[in-house]
């Protein structure tokens, strides 16, 4: 019997690697949407393998992607809490957009 690759490990190893930069960039919601599609999409695998481990044969990539998957989902879940934290100090979102825009406005962005 030959053995296959997982499907879906090297779409999920794009999604953990995209997600852990888009953790900073996108307020953490991008990074929040992409690590959890890629933790879903390990799991999913992980049942594939646990039901036949013979048939395939990169499972420690699927490990290793788990481990991306979860410390960007960890950053990103801290980056959303940071910017929930500078809206709430703002004193909600209108002031929060006012600081920005003074923000920029003064480094002339």
């Amino acid at each position: 019997m030959s053995q296959t690759k997982l499907p879906n490990v090297n779409v999920a190893l794009a999604l953990a690697l995209i997600s852990y930069v888009c953790c900073c960039f996108s307020a953490g919601i991008g990074g929040l949407i992409l690590s959890v599609s890629a933790i879903i999409l390990i799991r999913k695998d992980q049942q594939l393998y646990s039901a036949n481990p013979e048939q395939y044969n990169n499972y420690s990539t699927l490990k290793v992607t788990r481990v991306i998957s979860i410390i960007a989902l960890v950053l990103s879940i801290f980056a959303t809490l940071l910017v929930i934290n500078a809206i709430v100090e703002a004193g909600g979102w209108d002031m929060y957009i006012e600081q920005q825009t003074e923000l920029y406005e003064n480094f002339e962005l």
